[in-house]
């Protein structure tokens, strides 16, 4: 065996194979810590019960999977020149909705339909009646009453039993909403500035 051979064996058994073990050994290691960290995670599960009836089915890590909420009159037919005629007042917009621990929510407008390749072309933001009261007077007519708001829009809750929409509707009337889109529909691309949508100037 030649001295480079004999060289290149050495470094093989003693870098490479140690370096192989520790690797597999590391590998081992991350799995049984992930199983450690999902046992530990199945002992207290913290979601916001009132508004995320579901959430024992989608865990935090799917976010905006909280809470889905379909809905008319929220794309104003004047924000758009391309719509080529399409009574958009009354496509369904998807509401993806991820709740927060404070009762309030952000919602992903998906105006296309909630496949795979739909993307979100907005977002509606949702609080309290309370923090409400808390905002600029100026700021509030940018904002839409659930109570009376809901109605108009035919909102509806696809994923839920009667029984778990007729609880959660109470707490929703007492939500005021604010929609913006960054993209208009019929668009190609987003185009332009962001738009705010006033519900109100839509449903009258």
């Amino acid at each position: 065996m030649t001295f480079l051979k004999k060289i290149n064996l050495a470094i093989i058994v003693v870098v490479v194979i140690p370096m192989l073990f520790i690797g597999i050994t590391g590998v081992v290691n991350v799995f049984a810590q992930t199983e450690a960290n999902d046992n530990n995670n199945n002992t207290e599960v913290l979601y916001n019960k009132d508004l995320n009836p579901r959430q024992i089915d989608y865990p935090a890590i799917l976010g905006f999977n909280d809470l889905h909420i379909e809905a008319i009159n929220h794309l104003n037919p004047n924000m758009t020149s391309s719509h080529n005629g399409t009574d958009v007042r009354n496509l369904i917009v998807h509401h993806h909705c991820k709740m927060y621990d404070d009762m309030s929510a952000a919602c992903l407008l998906f105006p296309t339909g909630m496949n795979d390749q739909d993307k979100p072309y907005g977002i509606e933001y949702v609080i309290t009646s309370q923090q409400y009261q808390e905002l600029p007077q100026e700021e509030k007519k940018y904002w839409h009453y659930h109570l009376t708001e809901l109605p108009k829009v035919n909102a509806t809750l696809p994923d839920l039993t009667s029984e778990e929409a007729a609880k959660l509707k109470p707490i929703l009337d007492e939500t005021y909403g604010k929609v913006i889109y960054f993209w208009q529909y019929g668009d190609k691309y987003p185009i332009g500035e962001p738009q705010v949508v006033i519900i109100q100037d839509i449903t009258g």
